[in-house]
């Protein structure tokens, strides 16, 4: 499904956007500044943004696109939907933090707290979270294609997330979810829809994965450990060098995957799973 937005950050039919959000993703980083270059951004203090969230109606949420907010404490903060897109949040503290529904498009989040928000139904497009932390966080139904490597997820929970390229649109499908040498132990991504993610390197020990959308992901070096995949779609994923030590595979579809040097597959459930090697 192809989400779109308006640009007070609301959702609106894909057909209406689907040219510009081509162009959105393929030119997000030509179109920002460099990492340290946010000098023409206006900076904005916590009073501040509580006093626009506060003014704020469900017809006109708040608006802070290429908003500077970066550093600032905005824990429990209720941000009624409002327009994030390009907004800088790196190092900010969102404990706590509600932005479902919120439109974060091609912002930055670099190393900030998310631990206990609320992204239910975000639209993430674009969005660059190096080393955030998610832990316990709430992105169920969330729009995710950007950059979560380092991230920490533990206990998150992802379930029904979208985060797959868009192979229609050759332009998107180019842009996956890269969720790399991340932490997401005992994270929930039951019917997510991750396809061509890329989870290299990650610990994904103990999470749920059953009935997910895995086609073509990568898990080169990762640990799927007593991880529950079962149900889940693995076609064409690349699972080299990974840990299935204790997992359940029942009834998972590997067909046309890649295996090499796998640990712990002897000890995995395997009933009614296909395309794994013998």
């Amino acid at each position: 499904m192809m989400w779109t937005i308006h640009a007070a950050g609301r959702f609106a039919p894909a057909a209406l956007l689907c040219g510009a959000a081509a162009l959105m993703c393929v030119g997000a980083r030509a179109q920002m500044p460099a990492m340290a270059d946010f000098s023409g951004y206006e900076h904005l203090d916590r009073q501040q943004v509580l006093e626009q969230l506060a003014r704020a109606t469900p017809e006109h949420p708040a608006d802070f696109h290429s908003k500077y907010l970066a550093g600032l404490d905005l824990k429990g903060v209720d941000f009624k939907h409002a327009n994030l897109a390009a907004a800088v949040l790196n190092g900010a503290d969102l404990t706590g933090a509600d932005l479902s529904d919120c439109n974060l498009t091609v912002s930055f989040a670099e190393h900030a707290v998310f631990r206990k928000a609320r992204l239910r139904g975000a639209m993430m497009f674009s969005m660059q979270l190096k080393g955030a932390d998610f832990r316990d966080a709430d992105l169920t139904a969330a729009r995710f294609i950007g950059d979560m490597q380092n991230a920490d997820l533990r206990g998150a929970v992802l379930a029904h997330m979208d985060g797959a390229a868009d192979m229609k649109n050759q332009s998107m499908g180019l842009m996956h979810a890269t969720i790399s040498s991340a932490n997401l132990r005992g994270a929930d991504l039951s019917g997510a829809d991750l396809s061509r993610a890329d989870f290299s390197f990650s610990s994904l020990e103990e999470a749920d994965l059953h009935g997910a959308r895995l086609f073509g992901a990568n898990f080169s070096g990762a640990s799927l450990a007593r991880a529950n995949l079962s149900g889940a779609d693995v076609r064409e994923a690349n699972v080299i060098d990974t840990d299935l030590g204790g997992s359940n595979l029942e009834h998972a579809d590997f067909t046309g995957s890649v295996f090499r040097n796998l640990r712990g597959l002897e000890t995995a459930r395997r009933g009614g799973a296909s395309g794994l090697p013998q």
